[in-house]
């Protein structure tokens, strides 16, 4: 559970978000933006990788400046599009670096750690993958593979930056579906960025839309018909001809 407290973010002299108050609980929330609106700037303060210039972030009900690294990492998982620069690394590897903040400097893996590496690769679907070495994984495959890592770190919340970057559309829809499937399944508090305004709007349960300087959220639903998305993404913007389509059949 992510709370924000009046928080402000800026980029250099550019206000993004300001005066922004509003609680994440246990469920799928889709960021929503235009490029440069602050998406990735806000998912990485509620990380703790970046700071707001005021307010407050709670994590659980901590104020996330007072939590260590490995507090964070206790309850917190970041997922980005980036991929790690790994040579002759297997996927279950991978997954298990999501087990670092319960093994402490020695790194060494125990038989619950192995359990719960297992688990997170069954629940991901990639147990297929598993013993495939890191740089052979297509983009779609690698993201899964991060999800499962972001599930062996069994953390109660999941931030993921454009997760469905560099992917086709069925798989987009594919990899968007299991993070439902998890937020519901698991009690998770996911939250992802993403440009697919469809898919956001038929899979997530709640919609956080930057729409500087303002951040609004709310359940979908109310969302869509707030008509909030579509004044933001409007016609005369190029791209989200059918995304804003689609949000006027909805309101039907």
């Amino acid at each position: 559970m992510i709370a924000l407290n009046d928080i402000e973010l800026s980029f250099g002299s550019r206000t993004l978000i300001k005066h922004a108050t509003t609680l994440f609980t246990p469920g799928l929330t889709a960021l929503l933006g235009r490029n440069g609106s602050g998406k990735s700037t806000l998912l990485r303060a509620m990380a703790s990788l970046g700071k707001a210039q005021s307010g407050t972030i709670t994590l659980d009900g901590a104020d996330i400046t007072t939590l260590s690294t490995g507090e964070i990492a206790h309850r917190l998982a970041y997922v980005n599009t980036e991929r790690v620069a790994v040579d002759t690394m297997r996927a279950y590897d991978l997954v298990a670096m999501g087990r670092a903040p319960y093994t402490g400097w020695s790194g060494r893996l125990k038989s619950h750690d192995h359990a719960c590496v297992e688990h997170a690769i069954t629940l991901a679907g990639v147990e297929h993958l598993a013993n495939r070495y890191v740089e052979t994984l297509s983009d779609g495959e690698y993201q899964r593979v991060m999800i499962a890592r972001a599930l062996a770190q069994d953390t109660p919340t999941i931030l993921l930056d454009e997760p469905t970057s560099y992917l086709d559309m069925p798989n987009r829809y594919e990899l968007c579906s299991l993070l439902a499937r998890l937020a519901h399944d698991e009690h998770k508090c996911i939250i992802f960025s993403t440009h697919e305004l469809d898919i956001a709007l038929t899979l997530a349960d709640t919609i956080a839309l930057v729409d500087t300087p303002q951040l609004l959220h709310m359940p979908t639903e109310e969302m869509i018909a707030s008509g909030a998305i579509e004044r933001l993404f409007n016609s005369e913007h190029v791209g989200f001809d059918a995304s804003t389509r689609s949000i006027r059949m909805l309101q039907r």
